[in-house]
């Protein structure tokens, strides 16, 4: 049996300053319902914090004022955008016997073995689903084993969640809860070679306008070596006639 949750809430005036209350130590909150008008109440703080860590949203709360108890959830929670803490709360005030629709957080417990074994990379394609209940029978999570992921081909569907006695699920029954992802290595394609930007080195003496190269011979003589080394120069100019 799940032990009752319980919360004061004092009535608060419309036009109390926000700054002022919560430098008290008291935090804003409202409450309603669909029979319910809104209310404005304010409660202890450190005592919503507590509550807020032990019923989530999914838990029923019984608000305590000064009129009679109230069974509620915790429909909505600000926070203060620098130090996180809560610093307003919606609660919503149901009736005795009417079943609500709340989104439940999944729990995800187990090793799965294409995680383990195959190097894949667990994938949690949904967090939370919504199913259809009782205030009374709502669970404050829901247990999704991961244990059935066995290759990269498995998955974890909704209609695979355990589900407690008077819960119903709202969530398609074919959504997929998880799976496991193959990681693949990036191939890079190399780029093409452009042969022409390629500078080929030229080897030996240059040869200038106008000589001639003569091959040199194997075993030739230092005199054909002097002779094909006389050929390369250049011709004398003919003496101009006047």
């Amino acid at each position: 049996m799940k032990t009752a949750i319980t919360l004061e809430a004092n009535p608060r005036e419309a036009k109390t300053k926000l700054a002022v209350l919560r430098a008290s130590g008291t935090m804003p909150a409202v409450y309603y319902g669909r029979k319910q008008a809104s209310t404005p109440i304010s409660v202890s703080a450190a005592a919503f914090l507590k509550v807020l860590k032990k019923a989530g949203e999914s838990s029923v709360v019984t608000l305590k004022t000064k009129t009679g108890d109230l069974d509620s959830l915790v429909y909505a929670v600000d926070r203060d955008p620098l130090s996180n803490l809560p610093r307003h709360a919606d609660f919503y005030v149901f009736e005795k016997g009417q079943k609500i629709k709340v989104k439940i957080p999944l729990e995800f417990e187990g090793v799965a073995p294409a995680v383990k074994e195959l190097g894949g990379v667990l994938v949690k394609v949904l967090r939370e689903v919504e199913v259809l209940a009782a205030p009374k029978d709502l669970p404050h999570g829901l247990r999704v084993d991961i244990g059935k992921l066995v290759n990269f081909q498995s998955q974890v569907l909704v209609k695979d969640i355990a589900l407690p006695e008077g819960v119903a699920l709202v969530e398609k029954a074919e959504e997929v809860v998880a799976s496991v992802y193959e990681p693949k290595e990036e191939v890079v394609p190399e780029a093409p070679v452009d042969l022409s930007t390629i500078e080929v080195e030229k080897k030996g003496k240059e040869v200038k306008e106008g000589e001639t190269v003569v091959p040199p011979q194997s075993g030739a003589s230092a005199q054909d070596k002097a002779s094909a080394k006389d050929a390369v120069k250049p011709a004398a100019k003919a003496p101009a006639q006047k």
